[in-house]
């Protein structure tokens, strides 16, 4: 069962699109909480292309690489990647109220899916606020 976060923006789809898979725009939008951050990312956007996001405690006791490959691209439209054994899919809906970006991803055994949900929406309530600034 996919655990399913989505915000919407009130921007332009070429400009959500173009934040969601920029490296220098990755590194202003991707934490979940104030005290971490991303601090390199890099984006090979094509099917069989590459991705990774540095993400570390602005602390430094502790950081990981947010990595994987792309399985799926149709800009402006659907992003696919495959991260471990797990995938996820990144939908671009523009509507009235703007563009809507919904993440649907496999879960982990690590965490209980309310910690991955709330993780992951807290990333993508960080883009929202991102776009908005």
């Amino acid at each position: 069962m996919r655990i399913t976060v989505s915000t919407t923006v009130a921007a332009p789809l070429p400009e959500v699109w173009r934040a969601y898979t920029t490296p220098e725009d990755i590194m202003c939008w991707n934490t979940a909480s104030p005290d971490w951050h991303t601090t390199k990312a890099t984006v090979d956007l094509r099917p069989g292309g590459k991705f990774c996001s540095r993400m570390e405690a602005k602390d430094g006791s502790f950081g990981f690489d947010f990595e994987g490959e792309y399985t799926r691209v149709e800009t402006h439209r659907r992003i696919d990647y495959a991260f471990g054994d797990r995938s996820a899919t990144v939908v671009f809906d523009q509507g009235p109220e703007g563009v809507t970006v919904t993440v649907s991803f496999d879960p982990e055994t690590t965490h209980s899916e309310e910690q991955q949900r709330e993780g992951w929406q807290s990333i993508l309530d960080n883009f929202a606020r991102y776009l908005r600034a």
